[in-house]
């Protein structure tokens, strides 16, 4: 890099430069702002960067090269240059035979993988014929009960051509049976299966709530799919461990990077707990992170994620394998950024977003559609996201080389930062007794809502701009906006075709099943064999996530002081 004598010339010349040309310019007009910080943490952006602010960077040590350790700069040798990110649409929405329109729309449209969304009876483990999914089905992805709804869903979709991403966590096990066993209806091997179930219920406890278990018995539902699927479906990733939501919950740029990788240290602690061998699982770990909307901060929150996880699975657990050094990550742009005023602002912001994930060296991207403030998504907003992705691929020029804003001064500095602060929350964690811990204790709920509450009172108060809703807004009448809608008509079907295949279905076998699930729950055998058995026998995810209730219980969250 730069020598003393380099530096110390450095200095002299910035001293010059604020004398005689910066400060006549600040006299004259000053600037923008008395303060420039970043998006969401807050930290101060100097006015200029310098090979000061990176005299300590080391090149090997802290950057190195694509594919080698500590993976800063990416984790494949040729990154976009041997092949494109994969291009997800989430999807889902209303009946299984809905989505795989929107599916095979999509795999028209030149989508490279599927990013499935489920509605909230779902992912908290009901049936839509339950009382608690009364007026929810279908309404924030797709209802899925049996078995018999998945093969609907993946019908003339080959499982082993596409890659696919579940977005599930507390009854991820069931939906991961339910796709390992249209894969043997088709006759795909299991090990040639591809894709993600997200399966993080850390942070559900944090900032979803979609949990059904206390976490004692999530962590060991997790620990059984680690392990099963080591063995039977080496391909998939058996977890996203999931920033996303903990960011769009209001916590910053290193908030996000610190519990993202403290509750996958968490589920590695636990896996070890079991047995398991840290090279034999952590390879199918993934993670999920947002990109939002200040892109020099998205960038350096990426590249100081890869490096910090690679030291932490060298340094703390002894990993040998480069593969489980490797942070691989899908990332979605950010939903919390949407807006229901000028939504085709919307575009922009997503374009952006994509870009910073892109230049950050994403592994799979999810684009959102600009109204998805309002709904899910419609054929033609999810079109043109998808587009957004295209573009940035063949015509922007960001994926000819790898990684390139290294050596930005402000950017290598940004990545520094961004570390040393996520690693002072890991250690302040860790005297908490973990992540586990921390979150039972609510301490990492309150960090993100100290810092929700204070991002909002600046958007309130007009000190952090959100153009069209409080800067640049427009006095007439937004257009009406075409939006999807599920109907109580489409409920009420749904409802119908669980009926008719409860009615067609082996009730002894189904009751043998759960009986096996059950008494495999009181014991310590893996629990995932019997989740796909009573899958295969046309269980329904309400049925086999009752029979872990009567066994784990369900969680009772104490509240956020």
């Amino acid at each position: 890099m730069f020598d003393e004598d380099d530096l110390a010339a450095i200095r002299d010349g910035r001293e010059e430069w604020e004398e005689d040309t910066l400060s006549p310019t600040l006299d004259r007009f000053g600037e923008r702002k008395a303060e420039f910080t970043t998006d969401t943490g807050g930290q101060a952006v100097d006015r200029l960067y310098t090979p000061e602010d990176v005299a300590g960077l080391d090149y090997e040590a802290d950057l190195g090269f694509p594919g080698e350790d500590p993976y800063t700069r990416g984790v494949y040798p040729t990154m976009y240059r041997g092949r494109l990110w994969t291009m997800r649409q989430y999807a889902g929405f209303g009946t299984p035979g809905e989505t795989n329109e929107r599916f095979h729309y999509l795999l028209d449209q030149g989508q490279t993988g599927l990013s499935m969304a489920f509605d909230l009876p779902t992912q908290m483990g009901y049936d839509s014929d339950a009382a608690m999914a009364q007026g929810e089905v279908g309404k924030s992805g797709v209802a899925i009960d049996t078995l018999a709804d998945f093969e609907q869903v993946f019908d003339g979709i080959p499982l082993d051509e596409v890659s696919t991403s579940m977005t599930i966590n507390a009854p991820a096990s069931v939906l991961l049976a339910m796709y390992i066993a249209v894969g043997d209806e088709q006759g795909v091997d299991r090990e040639q299966l591809r894709g993600t179930i997200q399966n993080d219920i850390l942070k559900e406890y944090v900032a979803r709530n979609t949990y059904i278990f206390p976490p004692e018995p999530s962590m060991r539902v997790i620990t059984d799919i680690f392990e099963f699927c080591a063995e039977e479906t080496p391909k998939f990733n058996t977890i996203s461990i999931s920033g996303y939501h903990i960011r769009e919950a209001g916590a910053t740029a290193a908030q996000e990077v610190a519990f993202t990788l403290g509750d996958g240290i968490e589920y590695v602690e636990t896996a070890l707990d079991a047995g398991l061998d840290v090279d034999e699982f952590a390879p199918q770990l993934s993670f999920f992170f947002n990109a939002h909307n200040n892109i020099l901060e998205e960038v350096a929150k990426f590249r100081a994620a890869r490096r910090m996880w690679a030291t932490v699975m060298e340094d703390r657990f002894g990993a040998e394998s480069p593969k489980s050094k490797q942070l691989k990550f899908h990332t979605q742009t950010a939903g919390s950024t949407l807006t229901a005023q000028q939504i085709d602002n919307n575009v922009v912001r997503v374009a952006y977003q994509a870009l910073a994930a892109v230049l950050g060296g994403t592994q799979s991207l999810h684009t959102n559609g600009k109204d998805e403030a309002l709904s899910i998504p419609t054929e033609d907003s999810v079109r043109t996201a998808l587009r957004t992705q295209q573009i940035l691929a063949h015509e922007s020029g960001a994926a000819d080389t790898i990684d390139p804003l290294a050596g930005s001064y402000y950017v290598e500095s940004l990545t520094d930062d961004i570390e040393s602060e996520a690693f002072d929350i890991l250690e302040e964690v860790d005297q908490r007794g973990g992540m586990r811990q921390a979150v039972e204790d609510q301490w990492v709920q309150r960090q993100i809502q100290d810092v929700a509450f204070e991002r909002q009172q600046e958007i309130e108060d007009g000190e952090r701009v959100i153009v069209g809703v409080n800067e640049f807004e427009v006095e007439d009448d937004e257009p009406e906006v075409d939006i999807e809608e599920v109907t109580e008509e489409d409920e009420r079907r749904k409802v119908e075709g669980l009926e008719a295949v409860k009615a067609d279905r082996d009730d002894e076998a189904v009751e043998a099943a759960l009986a096996d699930l059950r008494a495999a729950a009181e014991g310590d055998e893996n629990l995932m064999p019997y989740i796909v058995d009573a899958v295969k026998a046309y269980a329904s995810v309400g049925e086999i996530c009752d029979a872990l209730r009567d066994v784990f219980g369900e969680h009772q969250p104490g509240a956020a002081v």
